[in-house]
């Protein structure tokens, strides 16, 4: 195909909106398989002296977790014809996983919580992979990372809606999960519809093809010191995220607001809304160097927000639900780009023939192995904070330790881009 048969830019942007809105529509659909339980508090129930629900939470990231190490090569090398069987098989795998939480007896139904995790870790992939490589794909990608954000507050509060009517913790997760699969099978179908990305696509973004070993070994071996400082980042950005994640409801409970099913998406839904704005902005940045700086100064922006924000509720002079909104906007908006721009926008400035999976999943193995260690550490370290001011003692060390690697890694990459601007492009085999 030559540049003649570029796609028309209102047919562009018309498909934008079509494969980002299944996307979201895709992945939101996905968290209800996921983050249900999370709305629950299992009040008084342990197991070895720990916490039942830090026991949930741990199994489910440690599926989730090797799920990311398997997606590594599964879906860096995964072909098109095979997405949509292999998604409907993972998510069908995780909601059995929840009909045997549901029928096992605690504590045995810990294990259906890693069985739940082990598939769900790949379904990002499967998802994004409609998506990269195009013009547009800041904006298809913040719609799908609104996700992240949105979703995960409407399901929970589908969950505790539930829990209020009446329904068990324990089965709340799977009838969750029933409600949300209409939509799911709607998503999928329009995603298969998504054409390839054209012409001009594969000129101004670098054609995207599957990686064999090799192939990523030599990708990671050009640009150690650049992933390794944004692994670092993403590492911290995953342990906050998370831990905001599966105990928000802790976090509102502590904070006075344990009673309220709307108040999750009271909270995401705006932040998503702005996050999505600021994220998709970075599509008219038509040159890959600029966006990928840009990148970085918006993330670090993110983390700036997030730190100022608790250092001010720590002093009294900012209100519980506000720190949260304003943590989630900085998290987010440090957190999203990684997963829908940030290795976009490198793979396209140094023009190399692979796919964002392969990045994606190499950063998110480590991330959920980071979270896994911090919340045992918590567990088992002897310390008495409460879930707030744990919650805030890890916020200020990711914007410490998060803002450090991205100044760092903006000047490693924008070094490399310099003296290597002409270089030619890692090319499979």
């Amino acid at each position: 195909m030559n540049a003649a048969a570029a796609t028309p830019p209102l047919r562009q942007w018309q498909l934008t909106l079509l494969a980002g809105g299944a996307a979201l529509l895709a992945y939101a659909s996905m968290y209800a398989f996921r983050k249900p339980f999370a709305a629950a508090s299992f009040h008084g129930q342990h197991w070895l002296e720990v916490d039942y629900k830090v026991w949930l939470v741990v199994a489910q990231i440690l599926g989730y977790m090797c799920s990311k190490f398997l997606g590594i090569g599964v879906i860096g090398g995964l072909r098109r014809e095979r997405r949509a069987p292999l998604m409907l098989a993972l998510i069908g795998t995780a909601w059995l996983a929840l009909l045997g939480f549901a029928l096992v007896p605690a504590p045995w139904n810990i294990a259906c919580l890693f069985l739940n995790g082990l598939p769900l870790g790949m379904v990002w992939g499967l998802v994004f992979s409609y998506l990269e490589g195009r013009r547009t794909t800041e904006a298809m990608g913040a719609i799908l990372a609104s996700s992240f954000i949105m979703a995960s507050g409407v399901v929970k509060s589908v969950g505790k809606w539930l829990l209020l009517s009446g329904v068990s913790e324990f089965w709340m997760p799977f009838l969750t999960g029933l409600l949300f699969l209409p939509p799911l099978l709607i998503a999928l179908r329009l995603l298969e519809r998504v054409p390839e990305p054209d012409a001009a696509d594969r000129a101004a973004r670098s054609q995207r093809l599957p990686m064999n070993r090799a192939e990523r070994r030599a990708f990671v071996r050009r640009f150690l010191p650049g992933l390794a400082l944004m692994i670092g980042c993403y590492v911290a950005l995953t342990v906050v995220r998370d831990f905001r994640d599966n105990f928000e409801a802790e976090l509102f409970a502590d904070l006075g607001y344990g009673n309220n099913a709307g108040v999750f998406a009271l909270i995401e839904t705006p932040v998503a809304l702005a996050v999505l704005a600021l994220t998709a902005g970075l599509t008219w940045f038509r040159d890959n160097l600029r966006g990928l700086m840009a990148l970085h100064a918006l993330m670090f922006g993110g983390l700036l927000v997030a730190g100022i924000a608790t250092l001010a509720f720590r002093a009294g002079a900012l209100p519980p639900l506000w720190w949260l909104a304003l943590v989630g906007f900085g998290l987010y908006l440090a957190y999203v780009p990684f997963n829908c721009v940030f290795y976009e926008r490198l793979i396209a400035t140094f023009r190399v023939a692979g796919n964002v999976g392969f990045l994606m999943y190499l950063s998110d193995a480590f991330g959920y192995l980071g979270s896994v260690a911090v919340l045992l550490a918590k567990e088992f370290s002897g310390l008495t904070l409460s879930w707030t001011q744990f919650f805030a003692h890890i916020v200020l060390a990711l914007s410490v330790v998060g803002g450090a690697c991205l100044l760092a890694s903006a000047g490693y990459f924008h070094h490399r881009a310099g003296r290597h601007a002409r270089a030619p492009a890692l090319a499979p085999a």
